[in-house]
């Protein structure tokens, strides 16, 4: 399975994740979207900051995923921010999502740029999970 991942350019994730900084891509929602449940060992991650065209990919080492009515964030924060690349103190940005998943990252590579199309996708998605990144490829 691939995964699309957009990345906020101005926080420079990208850029921790291909320094090494950055080992574990975090997801954070209300509802259960994608890739809660649906991401495992062995799978590809596609990486883009939002505006720019596709230039890193990564392989799916592990996922964890978290129902956070069950699991308190503090707890989550404490034993993975330095990974995930976010304060530990950051709690309260995270206190009104019910999910969350954490995605292990190993084997990140720059590959040749390519631009997608996620016409069919809702256009605000941060996450698109598909048979195969061709797909999008434009």
């Amino acid at each position: 399975m691939h995964h699309l991942a957009i990345l906020s350019k101005k926080l420079k994730l990208l850029d921790k994740i291909i320094k090494g900084e950055k080992t574990i891509e975090s997801r954070w929602y209300k509802s259960k979207k994608t890739p809660y449940g649906n991401i495992k060992k062995g799978d590809t991650i596609y990486f883009k900051n939002s505006g720019d065209p596709v230039t890193v990919k990564a392989e799916v080492e592990k996922s964890l995923f978290f129902d956070l009515r069950f699991t308190d964030v503090k707890e989550i924060l404490k034993d993975y921010s330095k990974q995930i690349c976010i304060q530990e103190t950051a709690i309260e940005k995270y206190k009104d999502k019910n999910y969350c998943t954490l995605v292990f990252l190993k084997a990140v590579e720059k590959i040749e740029p390519f631009n997608i199309n996620k016409s069919g996708y809702c256009l605000m998605s941060a996450w698109i999970t598909l048979e195969n990144i061709n797909q999008l490829k434009i």
